[in-house]
């Protein structure tokens, strides 16, 4: 992955200021005495341009930011060298907890409510975005990653996504809640690419989904349907697939220590799109997603994948047809 990037944007409607530390035990009624936090930006897109920038990738990352939180998650996201397009509002930016007890290594994770968003606000959210795309180069990758402040139409992905279709840009959603509803029960306006976990994936099928060939039905099911140009879907531990209208792919995991899940969704975003943005074919461009998010695994509480870690699981992440 060594060739220059076409223009990726990052879309965080949502974001947080990810705050994680650990205690000897989690247990009611008394004070309980922590270790010393680690405070990084945080919310999907914020991750995932973090995750461009560490893959020696170039990216802007636009975020919704306001208050003492949003000043300090900007600062974090400049010391990391990522170009940021705030998009400033009233209410102040949420925090997030995760809290890992050391006697266990169980980890809780404490996820605030973000802002609640009036209709103008939404109209200069969706301005701004459109704004920053424009910005862009003909052919640009924009990533919508992470969940949905109150008060946004449930279809406000969709506006945006035949906004960008218009400007030729390629649209890559990873998101949940009722945004998620939306785009799979009336796809008017399919987005270039669709992820979605295992948890997300079981809820749209109705059921388990056992192994990966019944998760490549499931997204292929979406492709047909219109719901995105291509759908990959998370098979928890053992791996990722992904559906064209032309291929199905599975790549499996590889063999690591999961220390924490958490930031393993949002490194698969950033490689995948990264590559995907290089030319890198499908099949590929999963391969580099689940590399990443094997490395994530790895790391604890709210970091994300190293690039040398990355590189090092690559050839373990192996490449099927399914």
């Amino acid at each position: 992955m060594s060739s220059p990037a076409t223009s990726i944007l990052t879309v965080t409607l949502n974001p947080a200021l990810d705050i994680a530390t650990s205690v000897e035990r989690v247990e009611p009624g008394i004070k309980l005495r922590c270790g010393a936090p680690r405070i990084d930006p945080g919310g999907g897109g914020i991750n995932v341009a973090r995750v461009i920038m560490r893959l020696g990738g170039g990216c802007r990352a636009l975020a919704v930011t306001g208050g003492t939180t949003g000043v300090h998650l900007l600062s974090l996201l400049e010391a990391e060298g990522i170009i940021a397009h705030p998009i400033p509002i009233d209410p102040a930016t949420r925090q997030s907890f995760a809290v890992t007890d050391t006697s266990t290594s169980a980890q809780y994770r404490f996820i605030l409510p973000g802002p609640q968003i009036d209709a103008e606000t939404a109209n200069r959210i969706l301005a701004g975005i459109l704004d920053a795309a424009a910005q862009m180069q003909r052919g640009g990758h924009v990533v919508f990653s992470g969940s949905m402040p109150l008060g946004l139409p449930e279809d406000f992905i969709t506006i945006c996504a035949a906004s960008l279709h218009r400007s030729g840009h390629h649209l890559c959603v990873d998101t949940s809640g009722t945004a998620l509803q939306h785009l799979v029960r009336d796809p008017l306006q399919p987005p270039f690419l669709l992820r979605l976990d295992q948890s997300e994936a079981e809820q749209i099928s109705g059921g388990a989904l056992t192994g990966a060939e019944a998760s490549a039905d499931l997204a292929a099911s979406l492709v047909r349907r219109g719901v995105a140009k291509t759908v990959v879907l998370g098979c928890g531990a053992a791996g990722s697939v992904l559906a064209t209208a032309e291929a199905r792919y599975f790549c499996c995991a590889a063999d690591v220590t999961v220390v924490s899940t958490t930031g393993a969704g949002d490194s698969f975003m950033g490689a995948l799109t990264l590559a995907l943005s290089r030319g890198e074919t499908p099949d590929q461009a999963l391969r580099w997603g689940v590399a990443a998010a094997s490395a994530a695994v790895m790391t604890p509480a709210t970091q994300l994948c190293e690039a040398t870690v990355v590189w090092a699981l690559l050839d373990q992440c192996d490449i099927s047809t399914i």
